[in-house]
């Protein structure tokens, strides 16, 4: 179905041939010629007849005569008749769409002279028709039916001409838009990406060409499709060969549609989401569009890396490893920043990303922001996270990165350390280290979408269904799943305290505000926060007796492990009062660990004697008045 590539010229419906590519008009253009010359910066027609018009286009002069263009471009009929220069007419034609390349193809059309036609030419010729104005009306087969007809019935039915063309148009804008190129190129890819992927040669897909055959011969590294036969595919000599138990992986189109500049890719990406591709398999396509076209910006770990780990489970056959290389963007080169020179069989691969100026790397990253599908785990928390970091070093518009920062706080949980330590970029006379205010942020996004979802009506009928009371499901925050989520935030987030409270810039109040921005129900054991805090004292050894007590009431001493209350109460940074508390604490638990024992062992005698023993549970008096005298001393000083 799709097997046909740039040299294919039988085009279907009317009968009509383009003989293996090679376009001619169908008259005598009047001049005979043996084709075109060039010398130095100028072409000349191989002709006896002396010129009589010169078309400048750029640098490149054409020496041509007036006839064969007046008999098939309405505008160079146009022109020539206003222009009152003697012969030869000199028409200067800078605004050309496809500039001399492709002039030069529709000046040998009106000649006679046969044109190849090629997925990297189309496009050009085909906005240099419509330009030039060469219609039905002057000629029957002119130059704008025969380059709509290649594209209708070659291009858009080829996977590969597809996408060379839809590159080729990066350098034809408002034309190409305009002609509904993009467009048609942009719902081939998409359709073909959605297709049953059964019939792809995929052993030719995502394959890393050969050095002998890098930038010679695409037919290595892109796929192939067959003509469906009795409800089935042809299958391809490679898959019947070597590759009988290796399934097609639903990623094979990632590596072709992320040589696409960022507005096209957009383009492919809405066409692709519209026709119903998985969630999952669209944010692994923008997540690999982002690692190869910022892998500065999205670093730590490659391009390739990021997309298969987020959507490994969609890919089989395990063809989407580091080493998965290959596609269109081995062969077909172009500066990221739009500005594209001639693209030939010989380029060399250009690594897209370096060079790309903060300006289009700012568009990319907003593009990439408005097209993330909207379902929570399409993309990992760890791109979001790098996507973030990228758009406050590009001064994103504030609402994309808002509306970024919701989606990270849709899976906050997810986040390591290394993701959130965010330098700050965006402050003003801010001198921390790490952007605090943005993991704030960040955190009041998650508590207020995990309060959304666990007083959700679907949440609450689920939780009805199950048998789980209401207010249990309220006050334990939206059931296990959203109480174990908040154990893993709390987890990260006392990390991350740690890890900036060595910031000496780092105010107390910051601190203390995403200390306390969790409820008490989410951390279990407080040792993270106490760990947290020493760092902050011994970061801060100036704080004053006010500050230190005030930075401790963050923390809950009864929570602190027996390890955690050993050394607390041999940390000479903490007030004395703190101290106490925690020396006194864990006087608690062990006399209520000695008093359990004993409640069991009582139990026991009392069931083999037919007796009930009740021990007595020390209170906090009792416990006080246990405590040696030395200790209630310092603890009435502390007072």
């Amino acid at each position: 179905m799709w097997e046909s590539e740039s040299d294919s010229g039988v085009v279907g419906g009317g009968g009509r041939e383009y003989g293996n590519g090679v376009l001619s008009s169908n008259k005598h253009a009047g001049v005979k010629t043996d084709g075109f010359e060039l010398r130095g910066q100028s072409w000349f027609v191989a002709t006896d007849i002396p010129s009589d018009l010169l078309v400048k286009i750029g640098d490149i002069n054409f020496h041509l005569h007036k006839y064969p263009l007046l008999s098939r471009s309405g505008k160079m009929n146009r022109l020539i008749y206003e222009s009152r220069d003697p012969d030869p007419t000199i028409l200067i034609l800078d605004d050309l769409p496809g500039g001399p390349e492709a002039f030069e193809l529709a000046s040998k059309f009106c000649y006679g002279v046969p044109v190849d036609l090629t997925a990297t030419n189309i496009s050009g010729l085909r906005c240099a028709a419509e330009y030039l104005e060469m219609t039905e009306d002057l000629e029957e087969g002119n130059l704008i039916f025969k380059t709509e007809a290649f594209l209708s019935y070659v291009v858009l039915s080829s996977w590969r001409d597809s996408i060379l063309v839809l590159k080729s148009c990066e350098k034809l804008s408002p034309w190409a838009e305009n002609l509904q190129i993009v467009r048609r190129c942009s719902e081939s890819i998409a359709w073909k990406a959605c297709s049953n992927p059964k019939g792809i040669k995929w052993a030719y897909t995502g394959k890393s060409p050969s050095p002998s055959t890098t930038g010679s011969n695409f037919a290595s590294s892109s796929p192939k499709w067959k003509e469906p036969k009795d409800s089935g595919f042809y299958s391809s000599p490679s898959r019947n060969n070597n590759n009988n138990n290796q399934p097609v992986p639903p990623d094979w189109w990632f590596e072709d549609v992320s040589i696409l500049r960022i507005d096209h890719f957009v383009r492919v990406i809405t066409a692709i989401k519209v026709k119903g591709m998985r969630f999952e398999l669209l944010g692994a396509s923008i997540t690999h569009y982002a690692g190869k076209w910022l892998p500065s910006l999205i670093k730590e770990g490659s391009p390739d890396e990021m997309s298969v780990s987020h959507g490994s489970s969609n890919s089989s056959g395990g063809s989407s490893g580091p080493d998965w290389r290959g596609g269109l963007h081995m062969v077909l080169s172009g500066k990221p920043n739009g500005h594209h020179h001639q693209q030939d069989s010989s380029s060399a691969p250009y690594l897209a990303g370096h060079g790309i100026s903060p300006k289009d790397q700012r568009m990319i990253v907003e593009s990439l922001i408005s097209i993330i599908p909207p379902q929570k785990d399409s993309v990992t928390c760890t791109f979001l996270l790098r996507l973030l970091r990228a758009a406050n070093m590009l001064k994103v518009a504030p609402a994309l990165i808002t509306e970024l920062e919701k989606r990270v706080g849709m899976q906050f949980e997810q986040a390591t350390l290394q993701d959130l330590l965010i330098p700050s970029y965006n402050s003003k006379g801010e001198t921390t280290m790490y952007d605090v205010d943005l993991v704030q942020r960040l955190l009041e996004h998650f508590l207020v979408q995990e309060q959304t979802e666990g007083s959700s009506p679907s949440r609450m009928s689920s939780y009805a269904d199950s048998g789980i009371p209401r207010a249990n499901s309220i006050s334990g925050g939206g059931g296990n799943g959203n109480q174990n989520a908040k154990m893993r935030v709390a987890r990260l987030v006392d990390s991350y305290l740690t890890e900036v409270a060595r910031d000496r810039n780092l105010p107390l109040t910051k601190f203390q505000v995403l200390a306390e921005a969790l409820p008490e129900s989410a951390r279990s054991c407080d040792d993270g926060l106490y760990r947290a805090i020493d760092s902050y004292l011994k970061a801060h050894p100036t704080l004053s007796e006010h500050e230190r007590k005030r930075l401790c009431r963050v923390m809950d001493c009864q929570k602190l492990s027996m390890d955690a209350c050993m050394h607390a109460a041999q940390n000479e940074r903490l007030p004395l009062r703190v101290v106490v508390q925690v020396l006194f604490s864990e006087q608690v638990k062990i006399s209520n660990a000695l008093a359990n024992t004993s409640l069991k062992e009582s139990t026991t005698l009392g069931e083999a004697m037919g007796t009930t023993y009740q021990p007595m549970i020390p209170n906090r008096k009792t416990l006080i008045d246990a405590t040696p005298q030395s200790f209630q001393a310092r603890r009435v000083g502390c007072g």
